[in-house]
Formats: structure tokens, sequence, C-alpha cells
């Protein structure tokens, strides 16, 4: 899949460093993968959730952070839209980051 962008990825890691290895490795083992569905997120992130509006939710180190995501299947393509901790989360619109 082709991620666009690292860059929200480093800006969040310079705030929150502890989410830097977890965030690399989610970076990582997305940019490896071919999804068709939503079924085939689940084989590799089994705590992600839909949220609707081709949104994607997935937990990040342990579900202290949270990755939203647009995930456009026929296109290959994530939009990282949206990384915050738990709480930065509640507050969210999910289906419309």
């Amino acid at each position: 899949m082709r991620i666009i962008t690292f860059r929200k990825i480093r800006e969040f890691t310079e705030i929150h460093n502890d989410a830097n290895v977890a965030l690399r490795e989610w970076y990582k083992k997305t940019q490896k993968t071919d999804w068709n569905c939503f079924a085939d997120i689940r084989k590799i992130f089994n705590r992600s959730d839909v949220v609707g509006n081709n949104r994607f939710v997935f937990n990040i180190k342990g579900n202290s952070f949270r990755l939203i995501a647009i995930v456009l299947f026929r296109m290959k393509t994530v939009y990282i839209r949206f990384i915050g901790t738990h709480n930065d989360y509640e507050k969210t619109d999910a289906d419309k980051i």
C-alpha cells in the first residue's frame, strides 16, 4: 500500500516519542501489504475498526494511541488523517476526519 504521508508520523512522534516505534512498525507493515478489503486489514491489525466513509481506526501501542486513515482499496492508497492519544480520539468525529 502507498501511504500518504509519513510526515504526520514524524510530527506526532516529535511530541509523543513513546509512540515512535509502534507507529513506524504500523507504517512498515502497512507499506508491505496489498489490502483489498477490511478483512485483509484485520489479518494484520486485528484490533482495527471501520468507522465509515472509507475511514479505519488502528490501535497503536496497546491502544495508547489511535490512527485514523482513509483506505482506498482500488488505488492501494492509505491517507493518514489523524494520529492522537486515546483521549484525543474520543473528542473526534472519526468518520469525518
